[in-house]
Order: C-alpha cells, then structure tokens, then sequence
C-alpha cells in the first residue's frame, strides 16, 4: 500500500473543499470496501478524508411521508431501524443479506452505493480490465464470467455491481442527495449508475468530488409488501449470484401496483420495467408472474458459462412474487 495523506473532515463544506483540493483524494467511511481495494493497489489515493464522523448518521422522516437516510448511517442501523423494517421490509432484509454482522457495523450507505465490482480481474491489477485502465479489454468476456451479466452489459465490460442494498432502493425509486464545492445536488437512483457502454470506468453520474450526504425514499404503500431474496452459492455471507426485490399492491386478486428490481444481473441494480408493465392490472397468478419474468428477460444476452442466470432470474421472480400474493390472499 502506498503512503497517503489522512485528514478528517469537521463538517461537510470541510470534507468537500478537502477532496476538491486534491483530485487523487478519496472519502472514507467505513473503509469496507476502499481500504481492501488500496491493499491490492487498485485504488491509490493520495489522501483520504475520513467523513465518518460528519452529522449524517440519523434516519428521518420527510414531510411527505418518506424517509432520509444519512450517508453514514451504519448498514445494522439501517436494518435495524423500526421504521424501515415496517414500511420497506424488502430494504431490511436486502441489508441483511449483504456482508457480515462486523462489517455491517462499518459499512455506511454512501460507501455502499459506491462499492465497486468484485470481478476477479478488477481486483487483480496484473490482468487488463478496462473498468480499472481505460482501453486494456476485458478478459472475463472469453474468461470465468460465470457470475457476471446477463443484462445491460458490453464488450467492454460484463462485471455486476455487488450491492444488495441497490437493489432495493432501486425498486423504491430513491433519490441520492449529493454535496459538491459548488452546493447540494439530487440523482435519482436510476439515474445514478451509468450504462456500461464503451466507458464502464465511468460508473455513476456524480459529478467530481461530490460527497453523497444522504439516501431519500418517497413515500410507497407497496412497499409495506416487499421482499428481498438472494441467491448464492454459501450459505454464509458471499455477494449474490442473482437476487430480487419486489412489492406487490394486490386488490381482489389483481395487481394494483408492482415493482421489481434485479441484482447480480448487470453492472447497476436493475429496475425490471418491461416486467412491471405486464404485472400492473394482471390477476396475480404464477403464470402471469412467469409471463412478466420472460418479457424482462427476453432483453438477456448471457455469456456462455452464465447463461444458467437466465433461468435462475426467471424462477426467483416467480418464487418471490408468488409469495407475495399468497400472503396478500390469507
């Protein structure tokens, strides 16, 4: 690990004008995930700005009956928060899943969103990668892919994003609240990954130095009937080979509202609107379910040795969304 610089920041408007002074700066949060990066020398910041401490750790509800969520608000706290286990239950289990019970007591929800992929040859900077070096190529596309994308990826990048947290605020329409030199910014999240394109270096919408300052989720009645489920291949803590979060509004048997998103499949938590178009209005029944899976899926253009996900993405959203509707039904 090369030496770097150290500083922590008092305030927001301090943490921002640091790293702005300094483009080979980083934030650091929980460390989780820069840190291992930086012992490998993937990541070779020459400061880091330490922002744990900055007052953005509370969770809060909005005047419209949502609620924010500050970027350093822990993983556990945010699983464990009454509030955010009633109204979206899928978010709770979805943080549940991810990591262990000790790196959930460090990983923030800023430093989650931007966690970066666990492709085997992003990480090993003896290998080309052109997520990590710009024009090197991507092995993985001939190479071990069997975990990689079915969806949204390219030729020159097949990697998945690994959070599992993503994914269910993707499905929940949150918006990232953002803190640059020149003042407070929003993103959407499905405006915040970017397609991989021919730029997958390129991998969120942030402008330069920007410090995320909290996660705001509007107000969903659905979402009081969500889950999250994971696939992967331990049954101790591993990132997913496919996971779904999903929230069905169901009335007389008919779909009143659903919304879905998908993990482990691309390289940003997935929104599945082509499926979400044949569920609104349509008796919640398997058949209809596995009708809005296939015209998803039908967008999927799998690798040789990870066409398995196809499948395996078809039957979960079956599964998932089932068990919604039977619990809608007792």
């Amino acid at each position: 690990m090369r030496e770097f610089d150290y500083r922590r920041a008092d305030d927001v408007p301090g943490a921002v004008a640091l790293l702005d002074a300094d483009p080979d700066a980083r934030y650091l949060g929980g460390g989780t995930n820069l840190v291992d990066l930086m012992k490998t020398g993937v990541e070779r910041p020459a400061r880091l700005v330490d922002v744990r401490r900055l007052p953005l750790d509370r969770i809060e509800p909005t005047e419209n009956g949502g609620l924010r969520i500050g970027a350093t608000v822990t993983n556990s706290d945010l699983a464990a928060h009454p509030e955010v286990r009633r109204r979206y239950p899928a978010l709770t289990e979805a943080v549940l899943a991810g990591a262990s019970g000790q790196l959930r007591n460090m990983a923030t929800v800023g430093g989650n969103l931007l966690q970066r992929t666990r492709c085997g040859y992003f990480a090993d900077v003896t290998k080309p990668c052109n997520k990590r070096l710009p024009g090197s190529g991507c092995p993985a596309v001939e190479g071990e892919h069997h975990n990689h994308a079915v969806l949204g990826a390219s030729e020159h990048c097949v990697a998945v994003h690994p959070s599992d947290m993503g994914v269910a605020l993707t499905a929940f329409d949150a918006v990232v609240s953002y803190r640059t030199a020149h003042g407070p910014g929003e993103l959407p999240l499905a405006d915040f990954y970017l397609p991989v394109g021919d730029t997958p270096h390129r991998e969120t919408a942030l402008p330069r130095g920007a410090l995320i300052t909290g996660v705001t989720l509007p107000p969903v009645p659905s979402a009081v009937h969500s889950r999250y489920r994971k696939v992967r291949e331990r049954a101790s803590y591993a990132f997913a080979i496919g996971s779904v979060a999903a929230a069905l509004d169901i009335s007389n048997g008919v779909v009143r509202e659903a919304r879905l998103a998908l993990g482990a499949v691309a390289s940003r938590p997935w929104r599945a609107h082509a499926a979400e178009r044949v569920l609104n209005g349509a008796p919640a029944t398997a058949d209809h379910f596995a009708a809005a899976a296939d015209a998803e899926l039908t967008a999927a253009r799998p690798l040789p040795g990870n066409a398995y996900k196809v499948t395996l993405m078809r039957n979960l959203v079956v599964a998932v969304l089932s068990e919604l509707a039977e619990e809608a039904a007792r």
